[in-house]
């Protein structure tokens, strides 16, 4: 693997923005050493890294003093769903941080971004990759919003990020590592999978990475045995693709990992700086370096790595079957190995054990002193074992190495884990200042004025400051020389700033002493210290002074009404509706039959049925558009969106495209309504109702939706939809023909069976677009009295994955729920095999 020549400079971006991750103040540190623009990171429990170590306030301050003073920028992630009652909590922590010193906040819950912008409009706002923009129309309703940058979906091609640079707002675009499986923002499989832990809350358990079986009707196991974990995507490495992303616009390249330790962090940024700086210079990068950033890359943790969707692809090469931990990188394989034979008496067990057997390894990589290696062989894969390399070693030598086992030979050996770059990172970490600013030093040294000297910035020369002192005099015995002032000035010790470059203005005659110059050159660093932080320090005055965050918010408040969208309660969006997603023209028939009021059906369904859209009206159908609408999506989708008409939208792209042409949007649970700030700025927006997601609790509902500009609609029985993929999941049985309108795989009705023996309900479009589905129906309909009282007035069947006969009866059984509830009765148990969901545990 070699990095690609850089033989021009980008064209689109002035200076691209390297933006780096720390889940700590250690990886803080080794990404501002390595060279990062910008560090994102997460304060209190608002983020999508709970897991990670975060920050305390003090070292979150220390750490925005530093980077600062250092050039770079610090993001905080607010990337998750906010509940009602957390939304003043979430506020007073984005007020706290930038009085702390963040530049800007990485926001998903569009509630969390109106109050933002309504309450401190002079905070810097980006929209996470979580809101699921991925279009030039949702890239320009998030700038009309007031946003400052768009972080687009992981899943969109170098082209795609061309045509939406366009739009005239800054994009930031994943460039390296792991990869979701499901489009960020719509995936509920860890919730339901893993008892409420949720990728929308910042608690992912990670499902994806497990073992599944593809299985069909019959049992029988689609899957080879080599290809057991068919939701494990490899990670992204676009180090060899820089020079496309900048030139398609890409204003900020960010490397994912708030979860990884600083030897990695530091390893990835350091590659990345290198290569951009490359790029920036128009230097061809030498094939020499190359191998080594690649080389260095590959010693980071990572699953393989892949550029499939920046190639605009999402086949079987960017998917981690075999295995979803740290693959490293291939070095050698096992010529032979043997018993040790060697006296282990007073050994300790472990050592006896470690030293039991020795292995000969033939290397085509280098290795380095205290690298792990992983020895596996491929007709044994889970028969594993590490050890760790005695010496450094050269491509072509053979080592030996104490091994618990004898290995079989050709088994192959990767380095896990880099002595070298925990070293490096090591060493970083003991500095007191990770990373000076370069300054350009000017003294001005003229008889009879007072001694100047002049820092500015070398990246941002109008970044700067001047200290003056003693009146210069003439030398009474030796004259001080230009190279004497270079080298005192220059001694800028324990300050952030290294001088670059000199310009020494001076008479030839004067004479001084260096203790007067040291205190000069200390007051400058001292006084450029003061011009670069003050631009904080009076945001955090001004922030300061903002009053009663509390009692301006925008949350469901008892006995507060609402007067911001003026809402028709007595018309459609209000009556108590039963609506019933239905998989088929013919069994949208037999819902209304048996009791539906309203029927859904998804565009590709309408469009297979021969359906016009000037029909939907006349017909009585809700189009239901798709949880992604990318630009090859829009001919599709959009004439779906008719004037006056309602439409079920997936996406903010389609809200927007609603919202101008008239149609009567309801938003899809996939647009996550979890306040009364979102519900409001939705509704402003032209949403007319809101579809609630499977993850909130009843007593979250009763909080916020009574008090709402919209309606609102739950979905009482069904199986919930638990992640949307561009990677078709039925490729994992190995016999893709590459044309999914004559796929028989797809027409057949297959699970994923877990390791539980549970089985998830999977599904591909004609598009390629895999659906999962949780394995337990939820049944709602015991609660619709509640919903009802709590303002919720359209319930949904989903009967997507239905056959007539379940229809029937699920349709019924709504039904005679629905109206028991409306009478003043108590609606049935709910029905044997289901649950209710999220509904009452809710979710972390």
């Amino acid at each position: 693997m070699t990095l690609r020549d850089t033989p021009h400079i980008p064209h689109h971006v002035p200076r691209p923005e390297l933006l780096a991750p720390a889940g700590g103040p250690a990886p803080f540190a080794a990404a501002l050493a390595a060279g990062a623009d910008a560090i994102y990171c997460g304060m209190g429990s608002f983020n999508a890294r709970r897991k990670a170590d975060n920050f305390t306030d003090d070292t979150f301050e220390a750490a925005c003093r530093a980077a600062h003073l250092a050039g770079a920028r610090v993001y905080v992630t607010v990337n998750i769903v906010i509940k009602d009652e957390e939304m003043i909590e979430a506020l007073e922590l984005v007020r706290r941080c930038a009085r702390l010193g963040a530049d800007a906040f990485i926001i998903q819950d569009w509630g969390l971004f109106r109050e933002v912008r309504r309450l401190m409009p002079q905070i810097e706002t980006h929209i996470s990759t979580q809101a699921n923009i991925h279009d030039v129309r949702g890239t320009a309703w998030c700038r009309d919003a007031g946003a400052d940058r768009v972080t687009l979906s992981r899943e969109l091609s170098v082209a795609e990020i061309a045509q939406i640079s366009q739009v005239g707002i800054d994009l930031e675009v994943f460039a390296h590592g792991a990869i979701c499986f499901c489009y960020s923002g719509v995936c509920l499989l860890s919730s339901f999978a893993r008892a409420g832990r949720s990728a929308n809350r910042g608690m992912c358990a990670q499902p994806c990475r497990l073992p599944y079986e593809l299985v069909n009707e019959q049992g029988r196991v689609l899957s080879p045995a080599n290809r057991e974990r068919p939701l494990c995507p490899r990670d992204t490495n676009t180090s060899e693709m820089v020079s496309e992303l900048l030139d398609a616009g890409a204003a900020a390249l960010k490397l994912e990992g708030r979860m990884k330790a600083p030897d990695y962090v530091y390893s990835i940024v350091d590659v990345y700086r290198r290569q951009l700086d490359d790029i920036l210079a128009g230097r061809r990068t030498d094939p020499e370096s190359a191998q080594a950033r690649a080389r260095q890359l590959k010693r980071c943790f990572n699953r393989d790595f892949t550029t499939e969707y920046q190639h605009g692809a999402s086949g079987d090469e960017m998917m981690s079957y075999e295995r979803s931990n740290n693959r490293g990188q291939l070095v050698g394989e096992v010529l032979g190995s043997a018993p040790a034979r060697r006296d282990v008496r007073g050994l300790h067990p472990d050592d006896r054990r470690r030293r039991a057997a020795v292995a000969r390894i033939r290397l085509f990589e280098p290795v380095g002193k205290g690298d792990l290696l992983e020895l596996r062989h491929d007709d044994e894969f889970d028969q594993f074992l590490t050890t760790i390399a005695p010496e450094d070693a050269q491509t072509g030598e053979t080592i030996q190495c104490d091994i618990p086992r004898a290995m079989p030979a050709g088994s192959r050996v990767r380095i896990i884990r880099s002595q070298s770059a925990i070293d490096t990172a090591n060493a970083v970490l003991k500095r007191d200042i990770p990373r000076k600013r370069p300054v350009h030093v000017k003294v001005r040294a003229r008889l009879g004025e007072p001694f100047a000297v002049t820092l500015s910035c070398v990246d941002d020369d109008s970044r700067a400051a001047e200290a003056t002192g003693f009146i210069v005099e003439a030398a009474r015995t030796r004259a001080v020389t230009r190279d004497d002032l270079v080298e005192h000035v220059g001694r800028m010790g324990s300050s952030p700033f290294e001088a670059a470059s000199f310009d020494i203005d001076m008479d030839d005659t004067c004479g001084m002493g260096f203790s007067a110059v040291h205190k000069v050159r200390a007051a400058a660093c001292a006084a450029l210290e003061e011009a670069l932080l003050a631009p904080y320090a009076s945001r955090d005055r001004e922030l300061g002074r903002l009053d009663d965050i509390a009692g301006r918010a925008c949350i469901a408040r008892e006995g507060a009404g609402v007067d911001t969208v003026a809402v028709d309660t007595e018309s459609d969006s209000r009556r108590a509706v039963l609506c019933v997603m239905a998989p088929s023209l013919e069994a949208a028939r037999t819902a209304r039959e048996h009791g539906a009021d309203a029927i859904y059906l998804t565009a590709d369904t309408l469009a297979a049925s021969d359906i016009q859209p000037h029909e939907i009206l006349e017909l009585g159908i809700v189009p239901v558009l798709d949880e992604v609408c990318r630009e090859a999506d829009h001919a599709r989708l959009d004439p779906w969106i008719i004037p006056d008409a309602p439409v079920a939208v997936g996406t903010i792209s389609e809200l927007a495209l609603a919202s101008t042409r008239g149609a009567r949007a309801q938003l899809r649970s996939c647009i996550p309504v979890h306040n009364l700030a979102c519900a409001t700025m939705l509704a402003e927006s032209g949403a007319q109702l809101a579809w609630l997601s499977p993850e909130l609790i009843l007593a979250e509902i009763e909080r916020f939706a009574p008090s709402a500009p919209l309606a609102f609609g739950i979905e009482v029985y069904g199986r919930p939809r638990v992640m949307t993929s561009e990677h078709c999941i039925l490729q994992v049985a190995s016999a893709c023909i590459h044309d999914c309108t004559r796929c028989g795989l797809r027409r057949q009705r297959l699970w994923l069976r877990n390791i539980d023996g549970k089985m998830l309900p999977v599904t591909t479009d004609i598009h390629g677009r895999s659906h999962l589905y949780d394995g337990t129906p939820i049944d709602l309909t015991p609660q619709i009295p509640q919903l009802l009282s709590a303002g919720v007035s359209h319930f949904m069947v989903d009967a997507t994955l239905m056959d007539e006969d379940e229809l029937k009866r699920t349709v019924v059984h709504a039904r005679r729920a629905l109206d028991a509830a409306l009478a003043g009765r108590t609606p049935t148990k709910r029905l044997p095999g289901t649950s209710a969901g999220c509904l009452f545990v809710g979710v972390e």
